[in-house]
């Protein structure tokens, strides 16, 4: 189709609304291919792109209608992280993190739906829920803190940013203090949405939720980092030193984030799907790229495009081959995550997930490397859409987790259910 959008390459099969949905981040993408450069260049986030994404109503896609957002689901969400990852990986990845964020306004609300919080802890979950997908809807732009430098040998994250009970001029609430070492939109966020412990607690029990002004007293910005990956994200990461929260904007109630996990059929940090839909969407910008360049030049002696000689037919087929793959892996998750009803349970998803988040970061990465060897010496720099990508992409393969650590955890996984599964039936 020649009106086709870009999120469409990724999702086929959109409804009509997604499609209306679509065309916003559409009309978007032109200022970001146009700046991507630049924030590369610079390691800065494109303030621009603020007032840009806020003023086309995309802070809200995918909160519900009800809370004045565009009622978008997963589905939009990669859709419109893999579009803006063809033009502006660095402020997909950005865009994904605020997204992230609605994940804890909408499971606490599924989890009340489900039962799951005593009558007088309801009230509090819904407040907190619902001011944070209001906030989304009305143009505030969240930066997801979860993730920090302290790590454990048995977990991906550790949360060692603790939470006390406080009161700063008659004002019951919290003071936190931690350190969070990735989350983008550092310095750029109106509010940051940061997870922490609550003091006493050793368990997932006492995992509590905070939103926190970028301005509040306390708060600070860790260096900047010379990072390899998607460098115009603002990813360095904040400090907070007794930082006071009012109540009002904490959800503190012991449990209620596993109570809000039971009804994820994702992970940790929510929607996290869509991230690996802004390396597709990367490693679909590079192969585009390459190709027009390949065919576009010509050799000297036969006027043939370099794109026909054999070598380079070689690496473009390698190339395609990996950008289908990881075309497969992501759609078959999405399809796992979306679906009514379910086709898998909870566990398998987050088995497929496992292995998928690598599959799919490793062959994105894989693009950009074919794309690096067909392109020559020439295309060797740190700048243009090779280069770039091959930095942006290389980071995929640690990012979170790298492929080899994903494997081994749905294995686990796998041969866990299978064992339980085999000692149930003998013992019946």
């Amino acid at each position: 189709m020649a009106d086709r959008l870009i999120g469409e390459k990724l999702v086929d099969d959109m409804t009509v609304e997604e499609r209306s949905r679509a065309a916003l981040v559409e009309q978007v993408l032109p200022e970001l291919r146009a700046r991507a450069e630049q924030a590369d260049r610079d390691g800065a986030f494109p303030r621009g792109h603020i007032d840009l994404l806020r003023d086309a109503g995309l802070l809200g896609l995918i909160v519900p209608e009800e809370y004045g957002g565009l009622g978008g689901t997963l589905r939009d969400l990669a859709a419109a992280t893999y579009a803006m990852g063809t033009a502006c990986p660095s402020t997909a990845l950005a865009f994904f993190f605020h997204n992230t964020s609605a994940s804890r306004g909408l499971l606490p609300l599924e989890a009340i739906e489900s039962g799951l919080f005593a009558d007088d802890e309801v009230p509090v979950v819904r407040a907190f829920a619902e001011k944070v997908l209001r906030l989304m809807s009305g143009g505030t732009w969240l930066a997801n803190f979860a993730s920090e430098s302290v790590k454990s040998s048995g977990a991906n994250i550790s949360i060692a940013t603790t939470a006390v009970p406080a009161s700063r001029d008659g004002i019951a609430g919290w003071e936190i203090t931690g350190e969070k070492s990735f989350g983008c939109a550092t310095g750029i966020a109106d509010h940051y949405l940061v997870t922490a412990r609550l003091d006493g607690y050793d368990t997932a029990d006492g995992l509590v939720m905070f939103l926190v002004p970028r301005e509040a007293p306390g708060v600070s910005e860790r260096p900047f980092w010379d990072g390899l990956g998607m460098r115009g994200s603002a990813n360095h990461g904040i400090r907070l030193n007794a930082v006071f929260v009012p109540r009002e904007d904490a959800l503190t109630v012991p449990g209620a984030f596993v109570k809000m996990l039971q009804c994820s059929r994702g992970s940790f940090v929510g929607n996290q799907l869509a991230i690996t839909a802004v390396y597709v969407g990367a490693a679909q910008g590079v192969y585009d790229d390459t190709l027009e360049r390949l065919t576009r030049k010509t050799f000297a002696d036969t006027g043939r495009p370099v794109a026909e000689s054999p070598m380079h037919q070689v690496i473009i087929g390698d190339m395609t081959e990996s950008l289908e793959t990881a075309y497969l892996w992501l759609r078959r998750q999405l399809l796992l995550e979306t679906c009514e009803p379910p086709i898998a349970t909870k566990s398998e998803v987050y088995a497929q997930w496992r292995i998928a988040k690598g599959s799919i970061c490793q062959a994105a990465f894989e693009v950009a490397l074919g794309a690096f060897k067909a392109s020559g010496t020439s295309g060797a720099t740190m700048n243009g859409v090779v280069g770039r990508g091959l930095r942006d992409l290389a980071m995929g393969l640690v990012m979170t987790f790298p492929p080899e650590r994903g494997r081994l955890e749905a294995a686990s996984v796998i041969t866990s259910n299978r064992a339980n599964a085999l000692f149930a039936s003998v013992a019946r």
